[in-house]
């Protein structure tokens, strides 16, 4: 440990505060794999819709705590750019997972299909990569391992986006324009929750090679 370290000790809240956020996030995911898997009727969306917004509140809570955090802390573990990055990012999975589940209801959506139940179990996937390279950054031991995991997520965006394009290939089959309106909208946020995953691993990765 340097003379700096011993003078300035490091903050560490930031790191429960960035596992708790990363928490939510899977959270939210495991709550809409549930809904897409367990889908029955309009009043099953509209129960996971409530569930998945609770869950988003207490993600903006605590974005909002580090936020305010940051304003106070002396020495923060990496730059303050980066946690607001890494904190915004993992927010924004959040927003898109919530937003997905608002639409389903608005549109009165009363079941899910084989795309909704894949593109969310992509999410879920991801953001099971996320926890974990979470959890590494507060030691940074193995820095490889934050990368690998940063990897995974990018590839699973990758398989996201071919799996948007069969979805919306099979849905312009149809020739009832709302079914069309809807169901694209609610493929391409589900498609979008995993941009952010992508987003948030991409700032992971850069505070692994950082601050290795």
């Amino acid at each position: 440990m340097s003379l700096k370290d011993r003078v300035f000790p490091k903050s560490t809240i930031f790191y429960d505060q960035f596992e708790q956020l990363a928490d939510a996030v899977r959270n939210g995911a495991d709550e809409l794999v549930a809904l897409t898997e367990g889908c029955e009727n309009i009043a099953s969306v509209s129960s996971a819709a409530r569930k998945i917004k609770d869950i988003e509140h207490e993600g903006d809570r605590i974005a909002h705590e580090i936020y305010e955090e940051l304003n106070v802390a002396l020495i923060t573990p990496f730059p303050p750019q980066e946690i607001v990055r890494l904190a915004s990012s993992l927010d924004d999975i959040l927003d898109y997972i919530d937003g997905t589940t608002r639409k389903m209801e608005y549109y009165k959506i009363k079941e899910t299909d084989a795309h909704m139940r894949e593109l969310a179990k992509l999410i879920q996937l991801s953001v099971g990569e996320l926890v974990e390279a979470v959890m590494h950054i507060r030691l940074m031991k193995n820095p490889r391992y934050v990368e690998k995991r940063c990897i995974e997520v990018n590839r699973l965006e990758n398989i996201a986006d071919e799996a948007l394009a069969l979805a919306l290939t099979d849905l312009f089959e149809s020739t009832e324009a709302i079914t069309i309106i809807k169901l694209k909208d609610i493929y391409e946020w589900l498609e979008l929750a995993t941009d952010k995953c992508e987003d948030a691993a991409n700032v992971l990765s850069d505070i692994a090679i950082r601050h290795a």
